[in-house]
């Protein structure tokens, strides 16, 4: 049968992605304790096609993919996957983001009753031909915030919500990333408090008690995160969003920032 995709074409346009957007499969994560969590990916795959080919093999994204879905995946994992995409397709880039709900073990600051947290979060990799992997983590960390002007006029109370920063961050060649736990630890501590699944009363009142005692405007929430970013080890760039999503306005607060370390 004639290959279409690889008559040519004289437009001369070089098309910088091209390939699969909005596949699932379930996807095998390598976990800090040496295992795997199973997990639901939402997919985009591609690659660069030469200006003189007519398209490219979508059926080889997914040939590529269903294989490494049944096994572990971190980036070394994620390397050989894209040098397999640059081979079959023979092309100069390829790139694959994985989006997932990953789940850590959270346990309750008094009665200790433990519960999973959901956490969104994202793998990319970038690979081009000859080089290097270039890895991305992106992790969604939910904690809750409480209001230091609120707490300074009122009476009785401050008003507190449940907030996210958004963590993107790619460290050093020959450097191994953080496990999404210790990242996910790291981030919610520069909240006022926590947040768990699961809480009893004699939590509740802990969780409520700690928060009112560490007030933080989003502000001091997304400077602390940066102080803490810095603080990684073979960290070469990284974006902090933070959002409070707040209990008194129709509206969320926001600030953001990113560095480039090395």
């Amino acid at each position: 049968m004639q290959d279409v995709q690889n008559r040519e074409d004289a437009r001369g346009i070089a098309i910088q992605r091209v390939g699969i957007k909005d596949a699932h499969l379930p996807f095998l994560i390598k976990t800090k304790e040496g295992g795997f969590q199973q997990v639901l990916a939402r997919i985009r795959f591609t690659v660069a096609l030469p200006s003189e080919y007519k398209g490219t093999h979508m059926s080889r994204f997914l040939e590529i993919l269903m294989p490494w879905s049944q096994k572990p995946l971190a980036e070394p994992e994620m390397d050989k996957m894209l040098m397999e995409a640059l081979d079959r397709l023979d092309a100069q880039s390829a790139e694959v983001e994985l989006n997932f709900k990953y789940f850590v073990e959270k346990t309750a600051p008094v009665s200790g009753r433990k519960s999973v947290l959901d956490l969104d979060c994202c793998f990319m990799g970038r690979k081009e031909r000859g080089g290097e992997l270039e890895f991305q983590l992106g992790v969604d960390v939910p904690f809750t915030s409480l209001c230091p002007c609120s707490k300074e006029i009122s009476q009785y109370g401050a008003h507190n919500q449940r907030s996210v920063a958004r963590i993107q961050l790619r460290f050093q060649k020959g450097v191994e990333c953080i496990y999404i736990e210790d990242l996910a630890e790291l981030v919610e501590k520069q909240g006022s408090s926590p947040i768990y699944p699961l809480l009893k009363r004699e939590d509740e009142k802990f969780v409520t008690e700690a928060a009112y005692e560490n007030p933080k405007f989003v502000e001091d929430i997304l400077r602390d995160t940066v102080l803490a970013m810095r603080g990684l080890e073979g960290l070469a760039w990284f974006s902090v969003e933070c959002e409070n999503y707040e209990s008194i306005h129709n509206h969320s607060a926001y600030a953001s920032h990113e560095e480039t370390l090395a």
